[in-house]
This record gives structure tokens, sequence and C-alpha cells, in this order.
């Protein structure tokens, strides 16, 4: 890893060990990230879900559930993350029949002192699996795809957009 490289990542060191970045100076701001991803299935699957004939329940309003649980979760997922109070998380999922698949997008707000990108990410992660999950009995290839951080608001490097 190059010089430059290691004074960009801020979870290493001067030394290059691991620790969590201090943010206590950190102006608190209002930051918001938004996510998506997707998860493709068997026509059939797909069908069953729509059609809300899954034998576990209602496979959409679980994932969303998963998905907002999980995003205040990810301090303890994530081994250097911030646990931070969040104001807001949406889950959203989209039926795409052409492709047979499922995205989700998660959009986390906060106002604090560092990003909830990895929040929404591990929101959107969280209820691709669930779909997995209670969908595998079904069709074991279903295939997450495509998780990606879409926006960051907020903070000292301001706005993002993919």
């Amino acid at each position: 890893m190059s010089e430059d490289t290691a004074s960009r990542l801020t979870h290493f060191d001067a030394d290059g060990q691991a620790h969590m970045v201090d943010v206590g100076a950190k102006a608190e701001t209002r930051r918001v990230a938004v996510a998506t991803g997707r998860i493709l299935m068997q026509p059939a699957t797909f069908e069953m879900i729509a059609g809300g004939h899954a034998k576990k329940g209602d496979v959409i309003g679980i994932a969303r559930i998963a998905a907002i649980q999980a995003s205040k979760r990810t301090g303890e997922l994530i081994p250097l993350c911030h646990p931070i109070p969040l104001t807001r998380v949406a889950a959203e999922f989209a039926l795409d029949a052409a492709a047979h698949a499922v995205e989700c997008t998660v959009t986390a707000e906060t106002v604090g002192r560092t990003g909830v990108e990895m929040e929404a990410l591990t929101a959107v992660s969280t209820g691709l699996l669930t779909i997995y999950d209670m969908c595998k009995a079904v069709d074991r290839g279903m295939r997450i795809e495509g998780i990606r951080l879409l926006v960051k608001k907020g903070g000292k490097s301001g706005h993002w957009k993919a």
C-alpha cells in the first residue's frame, strides 16, 4: 500500500494499525445516505413474492423490517463503525417483473459527526438476505447483486452521487 493511499484510509493510524476514527472534533451535521441492490430469482419465485403466496409470510414486509433493524445494529456488525443515532431509515422495495428481481433502496439519516453510508449498505444487504432466507426452500439459485452507495450528503466531504 502506498503512503498516499494509507494516508487516505482513516481507519489506520500512522503505524498502520486499525483503529476507530476519532470524530469528537467534527461538527454535527445532517447526514444522508442512499444505497441500493437487488436479488434475481426464478420466475416462479418472483410470482410467489409478488402474489404474497410465500409459506413464511409477507416476504417484502419482513425484509423491510429486517433492513431497518439491521441499519440500527451496524455498529455491532462492522468492527470499526461508530454506533450512531439514526433519525430516519426508509427501506423501499420495487418489483421488476421483466428481470424477475426485487430491488431494495434504503435511505438512512442522522444528525451527527459521522456518515450513514454503512447503515444504508448494511440495511440493503440484510433486506436482500432476508428475501433469500425466506425463499431459499424454493429457489437456492437466487443471486444478490449490485449493492452500492448511490448518494451521500453532509459532513466535511459534502455531497457525493454515483
